[in-house]
This record gives structure tokens, C-alpha cells and sequence, in this order.
């Protein structure tokens, strides 16, 4: 049965998504049933092409790309693929009216994990993050506005937003790995020796910047949708204000973290300000 095969294909992108990020799915599971399944299978299709290029390393990265794009359009123009995590992907897509040119932007924005180490200008890692991780926000968007464009157009630059500060935060928390294991650096003109306390305030600066104006979309988004976004919100600034605080030369010596009895903490109180309308 065709039915059962595509709520085991739901089921296995959430399970791809509780296994690599605990802290995101906590979010998705914040929201509401209808648009739940949809937000995990997005970001089961990312997380995947994420892997091909960051962690599959001794294989033949650019064509396990390749292959994975291929399929998905397959999935997409057949309505089914034998990889789970495409076909929930492509009904996702269909159902929410997704636009291909976000999941170009995506893909191209993978790519250059093949071959850019680094990004010498605010431009082109501005392009780099708007790929990897604004259209995702923008993916998303069209899940939580439920077929409202105008609403859609309304939150999409907030939706942006929140996207470059959860993808800037990622890159601030793993510089020491991008650039240790990956040989990458994705802040501009920035290598390991170049990163001292002040070119830390400046990111962290550029990010609080980013966080300020996504705080204002998430206050307008659907109350299906308000509770995980701003648990991710909460969850991310308060990484964020660890790595404020922890010395630039031991961002480079550990990875910062955000204990699991913080984010019971972060949980709590992301409940109780959106279920008492205090946002």
C-alpha cells in the first residue's frame, strides 16, 4: 500500500532529524500535528545533503550529490522515490507549494562545500548562508503559513532572518572544527589566526542584529507554529550568549553547548510566554 510506504517515509525523516539534532526536533515536536511532518521532512532532505558534503568523507562526494538531486526531481516528477526521505520530501513540497528556486539555492549553496574553503567578501558569504539555511527558514515558512501567501510575504524577510542567525550561530559554535577537519572558514576573510576577541564581538554583533529583527516575525506567525519556532529562537540565543561569553581562544579549543537541563529551562519558559500571549 502506497499509504503505508509514505507514512513510513514520514516516519523515518523524523527519525533522521531526533538523530541528529536533538534540540531541533524538541522544536518540531512543539508544533502543531498538521504541519509537524512537514517541517521533519524538510529538514530530512537538508540534513541528508548537509552529510554528503560534511561528513562522508572517502567517498565520491560531488556524485553522491549529483545523484541525490537527480533523484529527488525523479521523486518529484513521479510522485514517489524508494528513498524515504525523498518522497516525504517531495509531497512536502507539492502539498505546501514550495518554490523549486529554494531548493536550487539550497543545493547550489552545497556544492560550494565541495570546492570553497573560504568566502572573501560579506557578499558571497551573505549568498552562501542565504542558500544553506534562509531558504530553508523560507521552506518552512510556507508549512506554517498554510497556503496564505500574503501572510507569507509578510513574514518572508523575518523568515530570512532567523535563518542567517541560526546558520551564523552553527558557524560560530563549529569554527574550530570547519576549520581544523573541513579546512573551511566561512566568515569572511577570516582563518584560525585571524580570530581574536574582536573579530568574535563583531559576529556576535552581526547575529544579535539578526535575532532582534526575526523576533518581530516570530510575534506574528501562525499560533500553530509560534510555540517551536520561538522555543528554537530561545534555544539558539541562549547558545549564542555562551559563546558571547567564552573567550575566543576556548571557542577554538571546545565545542560550547547548551545543557540538557537548560533546555528544560529554555522549554518552560518559551511555554509559558506564548501560551500566556506574552510574546
Amino acid at each position: 500500500m502506497k499509504a503505508l510506504f509514505d507514512q513510513t517515509s514520514e516516519r523515518i525523516s523524523q527519525v533522521v532529524t531526533r538523530k541528529y539534532s536533538t534540540s531541533f526536533s524538541l522544536a518540531v515536536n512543539l508544533l502543531a500535528p498538521k504541519i509537524r511532518k512537514d517541517i521533519y521532512n524538510i529538514y530530512a532532505f537538508v540534513r541528508l545533503a548537509d552529510e554528503i558534503v560534511d561528513s562522508f568523507h572517502g567517498f565520491e562526494k560531488e556524485r553522491l550529490l549529483d545523484k541525490f538531486e537527480d533523484d529527488y526531481y525523479e521523486a518529484f516528477q513521479d510522485g514517489i522515490s524508494l528513498n524515504p526521505v525523498l518522497n516525504a520530501f517531495q509531497h512536502t513540497v507539492k502539498k505546501n507549494n514550495i518554490d523549486d528556486i529554494q531548493i536550487q539555492h539550497f543545493l547550489k549553496s552545497m556544492r560550494r562545500d565541495l570546492t570553497q574553503s573560504n568566502y572573501d567578501s560579506y557578499a558571497d558569504y551573505q549568498d552562501y548562508i542565504y542558500g544553506s539555511a534562509d531558504v530553508v527558514g523560507l521552506m518552512c515558512l510556507k508549512v506554517f503559513v498554510q497556503g496564505d501567501q500574503k501572510k507569507y510575504d509578510e513574514l518572508k524577510f523575518y523568515a530570512e532572518k532567523l535563518g542567517s542567525a541560526f546558520q551564523k550561530v552553527n558557524f560560530l559554535r563549529d569554527i574550530k572544527a570547519d576549520i581544523e577537519q573541513l579546512d573551511r572558514s566561512y566568515f569572511p576573510n577570516l582563518n584560525q589566526s585571524q580570530f581574536n576577541h574582536a573579530t568574535k564581538q563583531q559576529i556576535v554583533k552581526d547575529i544579535e542584529n539578526d535575532f532582534y529583527i526575526a523576533l518581530q516575525g516570530i510575534k506574528k506567525l501562525p499560533l500553530e507554529a509560534k510555540l517551536g519556532v520561538y522555543t528554537a529562537y530561545l534555544y539558539y540565543r541562549k547558545l549564542l550568549k555562551k559563546l558571547k561569553r567564552t573567550p575566543y581562544h576556548e571557542i577554538m579549543q571546545a565545542r560550547v553547548r547548551v545543557s540538557n537541563t537548560m533546555k528544560i529551562g529554555l522549554l518552560a519558559r518559551s511555554f509559558a510566554i506564548v501560551k500566556l500571549n506574552l510574546l
